[in-house]
């Protein structure tokens, strides 16, 4: 496969534009379709994963699977996707171009660091919102970190990249590239990093309680100088509490954060659908104003004000 630059047309229809971001598997980029003269990110394959016979067939079946699963989800909170393509030539995934920024950016611009209680509510509250489609197609996700979840210039959340996504009717789970990190280990679950199965949504679970904690205190739960000792911290230590990083936050809100980084899994709330629920009453009263007021189409910090509602278990 030659090597992606600028200006490159992929399959005859997608032209890539510009790089958005870098990852083990390869690039997302910016792009245009074309044919239908609408923007789309495109992520492609690193060359190198495609250089060797076995490499090559580990990193296909990961980008098989993340364009299966993710094709598999129509939800609001999760992002689109097109079309994909595996020939000698091409190995690409076209997606929805979301217009905004990652969270991890929303939460480095907000004030000290920290969203309000009602920001971070409302993108918790899309979260789960999102993730309960996927647990109810019988997927998990395995990877939720800032960087993989995109605020829209609305405030609309948006679930990336399902590169890691664990089907839960799969056999064999173990479909990883040589030097990957299995998710990112700042929000990664107690059970995930012990290697424990079966897994299931109430992973996904502890990486919202972490997503919110770092929401509301600017931090992770857990951080150390390396990667071994945070292990051994999600495992063993005691997690801390919104108020002993001086939040002012309801209690009983202090409370589901908590429950959501429980170490064992039984300990958290069932569902994505029993978190939304558990978030809804610190959600923002919707403003009937809103609907006529002008709001910055370039501030993607503001919450979207009536998130989704989640997939219902049956």
């Amino acid at each position: 496969m030659e090597q992606l630059a600028a200006g490159k047309v992929l399959g005859n229809r997608y032209r890539l534009e510009r790089i958005l971001g870098r990852g083990a598997m390869g690039h997302v980029w910016q792009g245009t379709d074309v044919y239908l003269e609408r923007p789309v990110a495109v992520k492609t394959v690193a060359a190198d994963l495609l250089a060797l016979p076995d490499r090559r067939r580990t990193a296909l079946a990961r980008f098989e699977r993340e364009a299966k699963a993710a094709a598999r989800l129509d939800h609001a909170n999760i992002t689109a996707v097109y079309d994909a393509a595996v020939t000698e030539d091409v190995c690409c995934l076209v997606m929805q171009l979301v217009d905004g920024t990652t969270l991890d950016n929303v939460i480095d611009c907000a004030d000290g660091g920290r969203l309000s209680v009602p920001a971070a509510v409302c993108a918790a509250a899309q979260l789960s919102s999102g993730l309960s489609a996927a647990h109810a197609a019988g997927l998990v996700h395995r990877d939720l970190k800032p960087q993989n979840i995109m605020v829209h210039t609305s405030g609309l959340v948006k679930i990336l990249d399902f590169g890691l996504v664990k089907v839960l009717s799969d056999t064999d789970p173990q479909l990883t590239v040589t030097g990957e990190t299995l998710g990112n280990v700042a929000y990664a679950s107690p059970e995930l990093l012990a290697g424990e199965k079966p897994l299931d949504g109430r992973s996904d679970l502890y990486a919202v309680g972490c997503l919110l904690h770092h929401m509301l205190t600017g931090r992770p739960p857990f951080h150390a100088e390396g990667p071994a000792e945070l292990v051994t911290q999600h495992l063993t230590a005691t997690s801390p509490r919104l108020a002993d990083h001086g939040v002012d936050a309801p209690a009983a809100l202090q409370d589901v954060v908590h429950a959501l980084l429980a170490k064992h899994p039984e300990d958290r709330p069932d569902s994505a659908a029993d978190v939304y629920a558990a978030l809804a009453p610190y959600l923002p009263s919707p403003d009937p104003a809103f609907a006529t007021r002008r709001m910055p189409p370039e501030d993607p910090r503001r919450p979207f004000l009536v998130p989704h509602g989640p997939i219902m278990s049956r």
